[in-house]
């Protein structure tokens, strides 16, 4: 139990630190042997693209410790999954399937038509991607949410092709949650392989899996590497958004309680040994009693051993005031942004860079995990200054269309032609210019 109390983050004073050392304070622990990651994560793409399914084979005896006899999950396990499962669990995994599907209906959206000038009409359309890859975690925590999240929106959208990838069971079974929400989803092309060996299969295809166009889903570092590796190959796949290792930020003031501060903050920290959880606070009385709250919560919990390691990377930092807790959060761009502050929602205003922001002290986070509606593929490493977490739109592609009247032609057509002109590009001058001339002559 010492060691484990040796985990805990010690509480720093933000105003003390350069801004160097504010910088390297909020460093988020995977990004520290990127290099190193993504040469490993090259390494199994090029022998799953040279090998194929022979490569997965060998990946699932290396890292997931299990002699597969095939990568499909069958028929039979399909149909034995739900009776693996208990009532008050199949019943769960209904209710949030309910709530999410709710939530990613109501944002499709509605085709764009417009007349732009006289006789011009450009639309917006929205086409579901023919292929789509999903990766649903599993290792020592499979993610049944992650499956729910992933096939919700892709069977909203109408993906024809929906391939689903998770690592496989000590037993060589696909776990049996996973299995009975990818079921109730529509989604029944599922495979075991983990990792970025699933990415790269997915990615251009095996005699097994097939290839898809873009692939979804958190994971470790290493999924995150190899989906930003095959993004980069016009022979891979898309990806949706950077989402590895869960962070949480919470930013809370002397009206928070430390019990639930410190409950939020080990929520996340026991995903993985390389997530990282901070608060931000301007009570150093607070932030004292979460790191009593912390020791406390973390010795009973079944992942304490993960947890801990991942609250090495952690860190309890006393800010000047609330403001300055939401500047530095915008700098940091969590992924989880949990708010309990006096009248959260006042502050929500402030808050610019952040995946999914919770308010108040009766979100958890976990409700985004799971059953709220809201999607809990998110952006992570900071990237949430730039990305959004996962929504029904990434399942489609917009395409815009146009259609132009004799009328309409005559009237914008020498814009178009003065505006090649000024371009100094005589031949999309000339494809107006020769239909111009035809008008004239009524042929």
């Amino acid at each position: 139990m010492s060691d484990l109390a040796a985990s805990l983050p010690p509480i720093t004073l933000w105003q003390e630190l350069s801004p160097s050392a504010q910088r390297e304070l909020l460093r988020r622990p995977a990004q520290k042997d990127d290099a190193a990651r993504v040469a490993a994560a090259r390494e199994i793409i090029a022998e799953v693209r040279a090998n194929g399914d022979t490569a997965l084979f060998a990946y699932a005896k290396r890292f997931d410790k299990v002699d597969l006899a095939s990568l499909a999950v069958s028929p039979e396990e399909f149909a034995t999954a739900a009776g693996r499962l208990t009532d008050i669990q199949r019943n769960a995994i209904d209710r949030a399937i309910s709530n999410v599907r709710a939530f990613h209906a109501a944002q499709r959206g509605k085709p764009l038509v417009l007349e732009t000038s006289p006789g011009v009409v450009c639309e917006r359309h929205e086409v579901p991607l023919r292929a789509v890859g999903l990766y649903v975690p599993a290792g020592s925590a499979p993610l049944p949410s992650a499956a729910i999240m992933l096939a919700v929106p892709a069977e909203l959208a109408g993906c024809p092709v929906r391939v689903l990838c998770t690592p496989p069971r000590p037993d060589g079974a696909a776990d049996p949650g996973v299995l009975y929400a990818a079921c109730r989803c529509g989604v029944t092309q599922v495979f075991k392989a983990g990792g970025a060996q699933a990415v790269a299969a997915m990615a251009y295809g095996t005699d097994t899996i097939p290839k898809v166009d873009k692939i979804f889903g958190p994971g470790n570092a290493w999924v995150t590497a190899a989906k930003m590796l095959v993004a980069q190959d016009p022979e891979g796949a898309a990806f949706d958004l950077p989402a590895g290792p869960s962070e949480v930020l919470v930013i809370a003031d002397d009206t928070a309680r430390a019990d639930f501060v410190a409950a939020d903050l080990l929520a996340q920290a026991e995903h993985d040994p390389s997530s990282q959880v901070v608060l931000l606070t301007p009570s150093a009385t607070l932030a004292a009693a979460v790191r009593v709250e912390l020791a406390l919560q973390l010795a009973p919990l079944s992942r304490r051993e993960v947890t801990a390691q991942a609250l090495v990377g952690s860190r309890l930092v006393v800010v000047p005031d609330v403001a300055t807790a939401f500047a530095v959060s915008n700098d940091y761009a969590p992924e989880h942004l949990i708010v309990q502050v006096a009248e959260p929602r006042r502050w929500l205003s402030e808050v610019r860079t952040a995946g999914s922001v919770f308010l108040g002290q009766w979100t958890p986070e976990p409700m985004g995990d799971y059953c709220s509606g809201t999607n809990h593929v998110l952006p992570t490493y900071g990237y949430a200054r730039a990305y959004s977490g996962l929504s029904l739109g990434d399942f489609v592609r917009r395409m815009t269309v146009q259609e132009i009247s004799p009328a309409g032609l005559r009237d914008l057509g020498p814009v178009a032609r003065t505006l090649a002109e000024l371009e100094g590009l005589d031949a999309h001058a000339n494809a107006v210019t020769i239909r111009l001339n035809a008008l004239e002559r009524g042929t």
